[in-house]
């Protein structure tokens, strides 16, 4: 008898199952009514009384033993059942991760910043709303200069002083009024202008600013900085200076890039000159070297602006500026995979 108890506990140590129907009909076996240790408790009075001790004993253990491992089996059963309905079937092979994208406008944007970050150019920022003295003012705009008119200004009604940047020159301002020359940064930014919602303009863009003041820097040191620039963005190694107006810089100068007349759309984009403008430049005037409180006598520099939606549109061949701001994930899918 104490034999067959042995077999018993033996057996019970050693069954495992994942399945609910063999679990309970194991339950059944050992633990039911008609099962396996009513059976045994009924054969005790029949044990010699020098043997009762041990088979008591082994009685116990049996029976411990089998409620211990079905409740083993079933808790581990219900765990997997719940973590299943949380998460469905753990045995399906997993959902592929959708890989997002850089908007066009962020890798033009870190394409320029890279390309000036080689030269020595860091990045300045600076708050999207302005004072009348950062962004017109010091840079040679006084009250009523008809320059000022050039820019369709969105001012804060509470707040006449107070508006929306209209360029990121006011940065470079502020950076020159915070730092010593040498200086050498980029200042890239959105701006707000109050134009008319087109296919090629917008009431907001984004722009990068250059600026490089030091002792003795000539209109030749902007020519080649810009050289370098359109070469490594573009791959052109053509362009030209034309004599234009600023407020800000004298003298000042349109930049065009020879873009080339070998497609259809090239001859669309420069009206069938080849040429394509890009940004404008000129040496800092000295009067917004002095509001700033840079001697200039003693220093010079050179300043340049670009469009990087103007850029975005031209590099990625894109036909309409509203694109860049309607968030369409079909437009914004065409970009994974570019940085």
């Amino acid at each position: 008898m104490i034999d067959q108890l042995e077999k018993h506990i033996e057996r019970v140590k050693a069954f495992e199952s994942k399945d609910s129907g063999a679990i309970e009909a194991f339950r059944i076996e050992f633990l039911g009514k008609k099962g396996v240790l009513t059976d045994l408790f009924a054969a005790f009075k029949s044990v010699p009384n020098e043997e009762k001790k041990v088979f008591g004993q082994k009685l116990n253990e049996l029976k411990i033993a089998a409620t211990e491992k079905i409740s083993t089996l079933k808790e581990a059963l219900e765990e997997t059942a719940t973590v299943s309905g949380l998460y469905g079937d753990l045995t399906r092979p997993g959902s592929p991760l959708e890989i997002g994208s850089r908007h066009p406008i962020s890798i033009v944007k870190n394409q320029i910043i890279d390309i000036f970050s080689r030269i020595g150019f860091n990045v300045s920022e600076g708050p999207e709303m302005e004072d009348d003295w950062h962004n017109f003012t010091a840079l040679n705009l006084p009250e009523y200069h008809p320059a000022r008119d050039m820019q369709d200004t969105f001012f804060i009604q509470t707040d006449p002083d107070i508006l929306l940047r209209t360029h990121t020159s006011s940065v470079q301002v502020r950076y020159m009024e915070n730092n010593t020359p040498p200086i050498r940064t980029i200042s890239p930014g959105r701006v707000f202008r109050n134009e008319a919602i087109s296919a090629r303009s917008h009431c907001f863009f984004h722009q990068v600013e250059g600026l490089y003041i030091d002792k003795d820097v000539s209109f030749a040191d902007l020519k080649q900085t810009l050289q370098y620039f359109t070469e490594s963005l573009f791959g052109k190694s053509k362009i030209r200076l034309r004599p234009s107006y600023f407020p800000f810089t004298e003298p000042s100068a349109e930049v065009d890039v020879y873009w080339g007349l070998e497609t259809e759309t090239d001859y669309k984009m420069t009206k069938g000159t080849g040429w394509l403008e890009i940004m404008g430049c000129g040496m800092v005037d000295p009067n917004v070297l002095r509001n700033c409180g840079i001697d200039p006598e003693e220093y010079s520099g050179f300043a340049f602006g670009m469009g990087i939606d103007r850029i975005a549109l031209l590099l990625h061949q894109i036909s309409d500026i509203r694109l860049l701001s309607e968030n369409d994930i079909r437009f914004l899918s065409q970009f994974k995979g570019s940085f």
